[in-house]
């Protein structure tokens, strides 16, 4: 289980800084729901998700910190659940996003409770 742990997330953590890329270079309006979004928090969470990005991943190089990883895996969690509820909020037709979304969280739940109760470091 704790290979399966580290996979997942290393996956999330490229996909996390991947994302905070991904918002450095487009706006909210990029995702019509998001719009909602006031410009500050969306560069705000520019910082946010590479800091996520760096604990998921610090570990592996300072097993000491181990104990970050279900705190950000719940902090990705909750981003990826206001964005849903932005969405949701909106109104939109496609929920395509929102599923995706949801998706990751419930990546983040599977890693939060993996490595606090099945496999901790």
């Amino acid at each position: 289980m704790n290979v399966v742990l580290w996979i997942l997330q290393a996956f999330l953590a490229l996909h996390t800084a991947i994302g905070a890329g991904w918002k450095l270079f487009n706006s909210e309006q990029a995702v019509p729901t998001l719009a909602a979004t006031p410009n500050a928090v969306w560069v705000a969470l520019i910082p946010f998700e590479l800091l996520c990005a760096v604990g998921l991943a610090i570990p592996a190089v300072a097993p000491s910190l181990g104990w970050l990883v279900p705190i950000t895996a719940i902090a990705i969690a909750m981003e990826m659940l206001v964005f849903s509820g932005i969405h949701l909020y909106a109104g939109a037709e496609d929920n395509g996003p929102m599923y995706y979304w949801l998706g990751v969280a419930a990546v983040c739940a599977v890693i939060a409770l993996g490595r606090l109760f099945v496999a901790p470091y």
